[in-house]
C-alpha cells in the first residue's frame, strides 16, 4: 500500500509538472507572439516616421522655395519619369482634334477677369503677327478655366464670331475642363502667409495649366506658353524655329522668349506629361512659375536660358486675381521682328586664357551670356570651324559690356578660312582671308559672299596687339545666305 501511494503520488506530481511545462510553453509562446507583433508595430511606425518626416523635409524644402536639384533628381526622375496622359475628359467648346501634328502649339489658360479681358486681344496678337506660311505649323489651345459657364459660353461666342477661319482651318481650339475633376480647392495650406483665397487662385491655377499641357502633349513638335494678356512680336515663329535650330545638339528643357512669369517658356511637347504631373504634385505648395524653376533644375538644366530680345509682351493693366493693377512691362521687348543671326553648328576654341567659366561657347549664341579672356597677347585667337562649308550674309561681333566697357578688343581683325585639316578635335583651315579690322570694340560686316568667293570652313578673332585689359567677347553673330 505505501508502495502504491507513492506511486500514485509520484504520477500527480508527474502531471502536475507536466500541466506546468505546458503551461509556461504557451506562456512563452503567448509572449512571444506579442513581442513579435509589437516590434512590428515599432518598425513600421519607425518606418513611417521616417517616410513621414521625408515628406515634410520635401514639402518644407519646395514651400520655402529651396528644392535642390542635385539631390531629388534621380528621385524626380524615377518618381515622376511620366509618359501617360493625366486621365480627364475635356469638352471642345470651338474646334474639332487637329488632323495633323504642328511644328508649334501655343497655350493660354484663361478665366473671368473683374476688370478688363485681353483674351481676344492676345489671339487676335497671335494670327496677326504670323504669315501665311506660319500659320500652317502653329495650333493655338485656348483653356477657358472658369466654372461660370455663362462667362464661357459668352467668351466661345466671340472667339468664334471673330475667328471663324482659323477654325475651320484647324488652327483654333477652344477647350474646358469640367470642375469634377478638379482636386480640392479650399483649405489648403497657407504658404508665405498668403491669404486664402490667394492660396486657392494660385493653386487652380496650377492645375489649370497641368490640365493644359496635359491636353496639348501630342499636337506638335514644341510647345509655348502663353498667358491671356500677351502681345506678339512680328514672325515670332520664325525666330522661335531659329533659335530651336542654333540650340541643336546642346541639352534644354525651357528656352524662354520673356523675363515675365508664365510668358514665352518654350518645351519640347514629350516633357509635357512629366510637366503636367509635376504641376499636379505640387498644386499647392508655390505659384507656378516658382514651380517652373525647379521643374527645369530637376531635368539638370541648372542655368536659364533666356532670349533677347523678347518675342513676347504683357499688355494687361488688371490682374486676373481680383482685378488688381499690373503694370508689368518686359523691358526687352521689341515690336517688329528682329533680325536674329543663323549662327549654324560649329566648334568653337581659343587659345586665350579663360576666366573660370565663361566658355568660348558662350559668345557664340544669342542668349545673354559671354566669353571671358584674361590679357590676349598679339596672335592669340578665337576660332570657330563649322560643322559643314557655308556661304555667309554677314557677320557681328560685339565685345565689352555695359559694366565693363574697356574689356574690348582694342586691336583685332576677323578672317574668314578654308581648306579644314586636322581631325574633330583639332580641325583648322590651313588659309585665311582677312575682312576687316575691329573699331571701339566691334565688327560688322554685310555682303560677305560677294567679298568672299569660296565657301567658308573657318572664322576667327585674332588679336593684333597684345593689351593688359581683359576681353569680353559678347556675342558672335553669323548670318548665312539664302540658297
Amino acid at each position: 500500500v505505501p508502495l502504491l501511494y507513492t506511486f500514485l503520488h509520484m504520477r500527480q506530481s508527474l502531471k502536475y509538472f507536466d500541466k506546468m511545462r505546458c503551461l509556461r510553453k504557451r506562456s512563452a509562446v503567448s509572449f512571444l507572439g506579442v513581442l513579435v507583433i509589437c516590434l512590428l508595430f515599432m518598425n513600421l511606425y519607425i518606418e513611417d516616421g521616417y517616410v513621414l518626416e521625408g515628406d515634410k523635409q520635401l514639402i518644407r524644402e519646395t514651400a520655402t522655395h529651396q528644392l535642390n536639384p542635385e539631390r531629388y533628381v534621380h528621385t524626380f526622375k524615377d518618381l515622376s519619369n511620366f509618359s501617360g496622359s493625366i486621365n480627364i475628359s475635356y469638352r471642345y467648346l470651338a474646334g474639332t482634334p487637329l488632323p495633323r501634328k504642328r511644328y508649334l502649339t501655343i497655350g493660354l489658360s484663361s478665366v473671368k477677369r473683374k476688370k478688363g479681358n485681353y483674351l481676344l486681344e492676345t489671339i487676335k496678337s497671335i494670327f496677326e503677327q504670323s504669315s501665311y506660311e506660319e500659320l500652317k505649323e502653329i495650333a493655338v489651345v485656348v483653356q477657358l478655366a472658369d466654372f461660370d459657364s455663362a462667362w464661357c459660353e459668352g467668351i466661345v461666342q466671340d472667339i468664334s464670331q471673330k475667328f471663324a477661319h482659323h477654325i475651320i482651318a484647324g488652327r483654333l481650339i477652344v477647350i474646358h475642363v469640367p470642375e469634377e475633376y478638379y482636386p480640392v480647392l479650399d483649405g489648403l495650406k497657407r504658404n508665405y502667409n498668403d491669404p486664402e483665397d490667394r492660396v486657392k487662385f494660385r493653386s487652380k491655377q496650377n492645375v489649370d495649366y497641368a490640365f493644359l499641357l496635359n491636353f496639348c502633349a501630342n499636337l506638335s513638335d514644341y510647345y509655348v506658353m502663353l498667358e491671356d494678356d500677351v502681345h506678339c512680336s512680328k514672325n515670332f515663329l520664325t525666330t522661335v524655329k531659329k533659335v530651336i535650330t542654333s540650340r541643336e545638339g546642346s541639352y534644354w528643357v525651357t528656352l524662354e522668349f520673356s523675363k515675365l512669369g508664365y510668358i514665352g517658356k518654350l518645351y519640347h511637347s514629350h516633357d509635357l506629361p512629366r510637366l503636367a504631373h509635376f504641376l499636379l504634385m505640387f498644386y499647392q505648395e508655390m505659384p507656378c512659375d516658382w514651380l517652373l524653376i525647379h521643374f527645369r533644375g530637376l531635368l539638370a538644366q541648372k542655368e536659364v536660358i533666356r532670349f533677347k530680345p523678347s518675342l513676347f509682351q504683357h499688355m494687361g493693366y488688371y490682374s486676373s486675381y481680383k482685378g488688381a493693377e499690373n503694370k508689368l512691362k518686359d523691358d526687352d521687348f521689341e515690336e517688329e521682328s528682329f533680325d536674329i543671326p543663323d549662327n549654324p553648328p560649329a566648334n568653337l576654341h581659343t587659345n586665350m586664357n579663360v576666366f573660370e567659366n565663361y566658355e568660348a561657347s558662350k559668345a557664340y549664341s544669342s542668349i545673354d551670356e559671354y566669353f571671358w579672356g584674361k590679357s590676349p597677347s598679339t596672335g592669340d585667337f578665337y576660332g570657330i570651324v563649322f560643322e559643314k562649308p557655308i556661304k555667309i550674309n554677314k557677320i557681328k561681333v560685339v565685345t565689352g559690356t555695359e559694366d565693363r566697357q574697356n574689356d574690348i578688343l582694342h586691336h583685332g581683325a576677323l578672317e574668314v578660312g578654308e581648306k579644314i585639316v586636322g581631325n574633330k578635335k583639332g580641325r583648322q583651315c590651313t588659309t585665311y582671308l582677312r575682312l576687316g579690322e575691329f573699331k571701339n570694340g566691334n565688327f560688322e560686316i554685310t555682303d560677305v559672299e560677294h567679298k568672299v568667293l569660296f565657301d567658308i570652313n573657318c572664322m576667327r578673332i585674332l588679336v593684333t596687339k597684345s593689351q593688359k585689359e581683359w576681353l569680353i567677347i559678347r556675342s558672335i553673330s553669323v548670318w548665312t545666305s539664302q540658297t
